[in-house]
């Protein structure tokens, strides 16, 4: 008998869209939920060139192509609205009402539906229907401005903190805080999930810091941001990198005994005028050595020191191998599913052939019979 997950039974429909909502539908999927997704087809509209055949956003997933300028087709989506549990859609504020889902046509479909709203500035606001991207949206939330060193500029890390962090992970959280009120209300809700939010959220404790006088405005001078020696990335003799995060005093003695330095010979940890020093000090030493002889040399000592991956290095390090932190399928490496849960873990599905959808199986599935689903396909309803 196949191991139970926590989202069995939950039916989710994920509206096409790029990075953060097939992310948060990846998740659901992952902890068992049922999610088709649903692409909009349209006599005038060009499918997205740059899709990966084999995307990880996609496993376990099913797919059906809609035309939803058609009636017939609305009808379509009207059926999967009606037995579902979940909606995720990832455009600007007023097109899902232009088509005729909204939020208040969608509730009278389905009282209890979870109406997911993912979007970058949020649905109100001056910015709500301008165009942006993540690194637009985690610089209006402040999170961009800790992303640099001192006197240097901002450096965007990937699409990681708005698209992934701020929007899609957040989106699934907001979905699941929804799906558990509905079982005391019996009553579905909007999910205003914007990635401006997401990234202010994230960045709480440096708010935090910065209003009670515990963080300078000069970014690039402070114990988390590239300032202090002993909270820093070093290069190594191999041209790679080392991570040091010994910020207690207990970690910090432990890495001064790996430099084979003597805390009598040296400033004060915390002070901060001489910071610049030692981190020329320490970027000294730890050239003397390879990124794997470092990590060696550290590892039997509490000092938070840890080499620096390639993302095609992890697969190989023991912890991550002993963790199954990553899988492979069809020669796509992929992460697996976080966190892991004791007694109805995530099981990830397949990556379904992107050229291949799902149409005819959803369809008969929602009662159409074999000659409707041919002229559904014949008249263009359908692709």
């Amino acid at each position: 008998m196949a191991q139970s997950r926590p989202l069995d039974g939950i039916k989710v429909l994920e509206m096409q869209g790029l990075a953060p909502s097939p992310f948060c539908g990846m998740i659901l999927a992952d902890f068992g939920a049922e999610v088709v997704v649903v692409e909009r087809v349209t006599k005038d509209m060009v499918q997205i060139p740059d899709r990966m055949k084999k995307n990880p956003f996609y496993r376990g997933k099913r797919i059906i192509r809609i035309d939803l300028k058609d009636r017939k087709g609305k009808e379509i989506l009207k059926k999967m609205i009606k037995i579902s549990d979940v909606l995720i859609e990832p455009y600007r504020p007023g097109v899902m009402e232009r088509m005729g889902f909204g939020p208040d046509e969608v509730f009278k479909i389905n009282p209890k539906i979870v109406y997911a709203r993912l979007t970058g500035w949020g649905q109100d606001g001056p910015y709500s229907r301008r165009a942006g991207h993540d690194i637009n949206y985690i610089a209006l939330s402040g999170a961009l401005s800790l992303f640099k060193r001192k006197g240097e500029k901002p450096l965007p890390p990937c699409n990681l903190l708005g698209d992934f962090a701020g929007g899609g992970m957040l989106c699934a959280l907001g979905i699941m805080m929804a799906l558990f009120e509905r079982t005391r209300s019996g009553k579905g809700q909007i999910v205003d999930s914007a990635m401006l939010d997401g990234a202010a959220y994230l960045s709480s404790m440096f708010f935090g810091l910065f209003y009670n006088g515990l963080m300078s405005r000069d970014i690039g001078t402070n114990r988390l941001d590239g300032g202090a020696p002993y909270y820093q990335v070093y290069e190594s003799k191999d041209g790679k990198y080392v991570a040091v995060g010994a910020i207690e005093s207990k970690f910090y003695s432990e890495l001064l005994k790996g430099l084979d330095l003597r805390s009598q010979d040296l400033p004060l940890q915390e002070d901060t005028s001489s910071w610049e020093e030692m981190k020329q000090r320490f970027q000294e030493i730890f050239r003397k050595r390879s990124r794997d002889e470092w990590e060696e040399v550290f590892k039997g000592r509490d000092a938070c020191v840890s080499p620096i991956l390639d993302i095609w290095e992890v697969k190989d390090h023991p912890q991550n191998r002993e963790r199954k932190l990553v899988y492979e399928e069809e020669g796509i490496i992929q992460p697996s599913p976080a966190p892991r849960l004791s007694r109805t873990p995530a099981n990830p599905g397949k990556i379904p052939n992107m050229d291949h959808t799902h149409t005819k199986e959803i369809l008969a599935s929602l009662g159409y019979g074999k000659e409707q689903i041919e002229k559904l396909f014949k008249d263009g309803v359908v692709e």
